[in-house]
């Protein structure tokens, strides 16, 4: 029986998910901050437009707040063990979306101060994108050290099948595109590239997550399946 390798975030990747997961919450600060201005300076029928300026803006930094909390989260995930710690962290986009539109709809709405038109406009706009990013940050699919290290076990089993070397793989290292590993230093997709070296568990541990390359399982494919031909071949 294969000894289980169990998913953990290297140093690397808790290092860049602090950094993202503090610009998100710069985001969020913002956002927060421009409600409050919205709320004290913008609520009237003479300010409308710019009301709804200040919505779009205050959704705009929701939203990339949000999506960077998310990308942090699948370089530093959370464990499926520790419930709350796990809800609240892979929802708090979603928190935080709608807590930068709930006090100001409630304001819209309420204020005796503005007309039925204003309040229909400005008050729909600004549910419509309370829901939008709460919706953006929500994430339906959760990342978990369980998730990655179920996933880095079935890669590794996969990798095996082919005859790939499950502790000598390579990957484009942090900061560059792709999230796949690969069998072969030569193959086509890292030429001219920088690339690191080590094991699937590896990988998933710097990149966040990988899977084979098409191009590599093709080529381990026909190589491993050849020797297995040959005696065969030898018996007739």
């Amino acid at each position: 029986m294969s000894e289980t390798k169990v998913f953990e975030a290297s140093p690397e990747a808790k290092s860049k998910a602090k950094q993202l997961r503090i610009f998100a919450m710069v985001a969020w600060i913002a956002a927060m901050a421009g409600q409050v201005f919205a709320i004290l300076k913008l609520i009237s029928d003479e300010t409308m437009v710019w009301l709804i300026v200040a919505i779009v803006v205050i959704l705009i930094l929701a939203i990339t707040g949000s999506t960077l909390w998310k990308k942090a989260n699948r370089l530093d995930p959370a464990s499926e063990k520790d419930t709350t710690r796990f809800f609240i962290q892979n929802q708090l986009g979603a928190i935080m979306g709608v807590l930068a539109f709930l006090p100001l709809v409630i304001m819209i709405f309420t204020n005796k101060n503005i007309s039925g038109k204003t309040k229909g406009i400005a008050g729909s706009i600004a549910a419509i994108a309370m829901v939008a990013a709460g919706i953006t940050g929500a994430d339906f699919n959760p990342p978990s050290v369980e998730k990655y290290t179920e996933e880095i076990n079935q890669q590794t089993e996969v990798a095996k099948g082919f005859g790939i070397d499950t502790d000598n793989v390579y990957w484009l290292k942090e900061g560059t595109k792709g999230n796949k590993y690969h069998a072969f230093d030569n193959c086509r997709y890292l030429k001219g590239k920088s690339v690191s070296n080590g094991s699937i568990k590896d990988s998933w541990e710097q990149k966040g997550s990988s899977e084979l390359c098409k191009v590599c399982q093709k080529k381990a494919a026909k190589a491993a399946v050849i020797p297995k031909q040959l005696p065969a071949e030898v018996e007739q």
